[in-house]
């Protein structure tokens, strides 16, 4: 296991660790370094920013890692940049992308809960150590939270269902998906987001896999599922256009790295191996 996970930096960590470094929702990338894009030092200190908060995430290849927010108006030294976080999809590897994105959720999260959400009282970190923050009035603990998705790859045969959202701002299609609501099993919100969207039925939904998507702290399940009944009737506020196309003639879909493209390339594999 490359990365494992932890809340509290160990005594007498030495060496040289990973610093994730936050400006908003961009981070600090190395410039022209293939391979490794995030800050290996000794201590932040050096990159001359001041620090809003940190958080240790746990240990890389052996590395100490460490989340670090600093100010808008913080400028980053000679040989680095702030790049947006969505950039990272496709130029970093998946498990870089993935120790990002912890790092990102992390820190809006301790942003977010510095004071108590149910009396107001400033909260404190966890006494013993664990992520969380405490009131030390009325004892509530927030602990980081996600928000379940379902995303689904609706197929017809040899096609597939795809859809530009109303949000995108290039001409990008992509699989259906939509946020669990409260009291729903991931298959029920399948049906229901499917049907509110773009007005079919679907049948025999299938777990893929699962991606967690700090866009801002989203956990994606990934389904497929099959065509069962219906015409194509689109919610319009959400949905610019959608329709059923075949494997091998798709429109521009989402990068490498999303778990929308694997679900998409996993279909595409299906139908080529079988001759279709």
């Amino acid at each position: 296991m490359r990365f494992e996970p932890a809340s509290q930096a160990p005594a007498g960590l030495a060496g040289e660790h990973l610093w994730l470094v936050f400006q908003g929702g961009r981070i600090l990338v190395v410039d022209d370094v293939p391979g490794e894009p995030f800050p290996l030092l000794r201590d932040a200190a050096w990159l001359g920013m001041e620090e809003l908060s940190r958080e240790y995430l746990g240990r890389f290849d052996g590395r100490g890692v460490f989340a670090v927010a600093v100010p808008e108006s913080a400028q980053p030294p000679a040989g680095y940049r702030f790049d947006d976080l969505r950039r990272l999809l496709g130029q970093a590897d998946d498990l870089q992308f993935s120790l990002a994105g912890r790092a990102f959720q992390v820190l809006e999260w301790e942003r977010n809960h510095r004071f108590c959400g149910r009396c107001g009282t400033p909260t404190q970190a966890h006494p013993q150590g664990e992520r969380a923050r405490v009131c030390p009035e009325c004892r509530l603990s927030s602990y980081p939270r996600i928000n379940p998705c379902v995303i689904v790859a609706v197929t017809r045969g040899d096609e597939i269902l795809l859809a530009r959202a109303q949000r995108f701002t290039r001409p990008m299609f992509s699989t259906l998906a939509g946020f669990v609501e409260a009291g729903e099993s991931a298959e029920e919100t399948l049906h229901r987001e499917v049907q509110e969207e773009v007005g079919i039925t679907i049948t025999r939904p299938r777990y893929f896999g699962s991606q967690s998507w700090p866009f801002p702290n989203n956990l994606m399940l990934g389904f497929h599922a099959e065509y069962a009944a219906g015409e194509l009737r689109l919610q319009e506020e959400e949905i610019a256009e959608a329709g059923f196309f075949r494997f091998d003639d798709l429109p521009p879909i989402p990068p490498a790295g999303s778990i929308a493209h694997a679900l998409i390339q996993d279909f595409v594999s299906r139908c080529r191996a079988r001759g279709a």
